[in-house]
């Protein structure tokens, strides 16, 4: 006598159940990909789409340009993330921007094909621009977000795109470099999103650093209603005075040659700064926790008599203190731009021969003085500066007025590292005036976190990723301010240190118990002193 197990009158049902869904599925991805083809002949203003593709998952090959490898570190990761990829199904979208008629500004548009979280990443970009920061918009894209970069308007990898050459003689393309690549980006990229998906994004994030986070800046204030929150890293503002600070070490050391400053004597400093200002965790893991609050002095290392290894003339030390101050205008003695920070003084080995800093040199060629014969070094401080001000602030300079941007209640988070060649205490100087200029919404709507030890925007002793994207998604859609951020310390894709990041004008100070790698064991308090 045979017997029938209970469920078995049910195996016909479920084998056609499963084979009902997987048709519902491979219908639904069918009808993703034929909806993602139409695109291609979507008409946008001013644009031409080029490529409106499909990527199944793990098949697309990340393009090379010269910031692929730039946006790879974590550091640069929107998502806190070691590494990224292989890609989830998305629908590749390209595109050519021509507004004026030396217009060529790229765009690509990455809808995912399956389990898009209803928002748009808008993805910076670095130095001069000029490529796509494809690692950063896989990492978006992971993440359920519609993402968007764009190459700011030239091609690096070409000769007559190679740093800031694009500018000359090209004042159309220096305008899509400065906001209007950014703009119609985002603008492009929301029409694209409705037209895939039915319905708007409900949320937009700017996520960049350097010149990304300066074009964050922009963003709030040349077109407020673009993004509901920016994580703006390192901005660059005013980017002239910012740019005149980078030439200032090597005009300097390359006029005073006979002072003898060297790379050793730098380096010498730098470790007597540490050893002065570091807090003894600090000192173990080779970086100064609150340079602000620092009281070393170049004279505190003044040779006695004859000069040695381990001292400084008088000269040297008078260079140091130039140094440390930034460049000065003449006519008026205020300070254009902070100088060095202490605890970097090693950064300026580079230019004790009178070198120029490249990108900060073409910014005064190309951009603002249309010469590629420009002598940087009989650069005048009160002329030269002002002029060049004049030039490309109106273009590329954000004052502290971000009301309108605030006032819709959107969000703003900056941050800089304590060990980058772009001193902290000009963003604390800038967001101080924001708290100010920008009416009662910036108090609950703009944060400043001070990386200790952490380079330009990555890299160095210190932690320098954490999750930017969960950070500024969750304040915008559920009101909660980052006061304190984990952030970590990766080597060879490996966390080997985590460490809060606190709310300036908080630092993260050792409990007094714990692991001295583990967040867990630090407290957020403020310094006084």
């Amino acid at each position: 006598m045979q017997i029938n197990h209970p469920c078995s009158a049910l195996r016909p049902f479920l084998r056609y159940a499963a084979v009902s869904l997987l048709t519902l599925a491979m219908a639904a991805q069918a009808h993703a990909e034929d909806t993602c083809s139409a695109l291609a002949a979507r008409a946008l203003p001013d644009a031409t789409i080029t490529v409106a593709e499909a990527i199944a998952p793990g098949q697309y090959p990340m393009p090379e340009n010269p910031l692929t490898r730039l946006a790879s570190f974590s550091g640069m990761n929107p998502a806190g993330r070691p590494a990224v990829g292989p890609n989830p199904a998305f629908c590749r979208v390209a595109a050519t921007l021509r507004p004026s008629s030396d217009s060529d500004i790229k765009i690509e548009v990455w809808l995912p094909l399956n389990g898009w979280n209803g928002k748009l990443l808008g993805v910076g970009s670095f130095g001069w621009g000029g490529a796509m920061m494809y690692p950063a918009m896989l990492a978006g894209l992971e993440q359920g977000y519609a993402t968007a970069a764009t190459d700011t308007g030239h091609d690096s990898s070409t000769e007559e795109g190679k740093g800031g050459q694009f500018a000359l003689g090209h004042p159309e393309k220096l305008i899509d470099y400065a906001w209007r690549a950014d703009h119609l980006m985002t603008v492009h990229a929301k029409e694209l999103i409705k037209a895939y998906y039915g319905k708007p994004a409900s949320r937009a994030y700017w996520i960049g650093c350097s010149l990304g986070g300066l074009e964050g800046l922009i963003e709030a204030r040349r077109f407020p209603d673009d993004y509901d929150g920016i994580v703006a890293g390192a901005p660059p503002n005013p980017l002239v005075k910012f740019n005149a600070a980078q030439l200032w070490p090597g005009w300097l050391l390359g006029r005073h040659r006979d002072v003898n400053m060297t790379k050793a004597k730098l380096e010498m400093v730098s470790k007597a700064a540490l050893k002065a200002c570091a807090t003894p965790i600090g000192l173990k893991q080779g970086f100064i926790d609150d340079p602000q609050h620092c009281d070393f002095e170049p004279e505190q290392l003044q040779c006695k008599g004859t000069e040695t290894a381990d001292c400084l003339t008088a000269g040297q030390v008078e260079l140091m203190q130039q140094l440390y101050r930034g460049p000065i205008n003449p006519r008026t003695g205020e300070v254009i731009f902070p100088g060095v920070a202490k605890g970097n003084e090693n950064l300026l080995g580079d230019f004790v021969d009178g070198q120029a800093f490249p990108v900060a040199l073409d910014l005064f060629k190309y951009a603002a003085f249309q010469d590629p014969d420009w002598d940087w070094t009989t650069m005048d401080w009160d002329k030269t500066v002002n002029e060049a001000v004049n030039r490309l602030g109106p273009l590329l300079h954000v004052d502290s007025n971000l009301t309108a941007f605030f006032d819709r209640g959107a969000k703003l988070l900056l941050y800089v590292g304590w060990n980058d060649f772009h001193n902290g205490q000009e963003l604390i100087d800038y967001y101080q005036s924001l708290l100010r200029d920008s009416g009662k919404a910036a108090r609950a709507s703009a944060r400043l976190f001070l990386i200790p030890g952490m380079g330009h925007c990555y890299g160095g002793a210190g932690c320098d990723t954490f999750d930017k994207l969960a950070i500024i998604d969750n304040w915008v859609e559920h009101g909660v301010a980052p006061q304190r951020i984990v952030a970590s310390k990766i080597e060879d894709g490996k966390v080997v240190r985590t460490r809060p990041l606190c709310a300036w004008p908080q630092v993260a100070r050792y409990a007094g118990k714990g692991d001295i790698d583990n967040a867990d064991s630090y407290a957020c308090v403020e310094v006084t002193q």
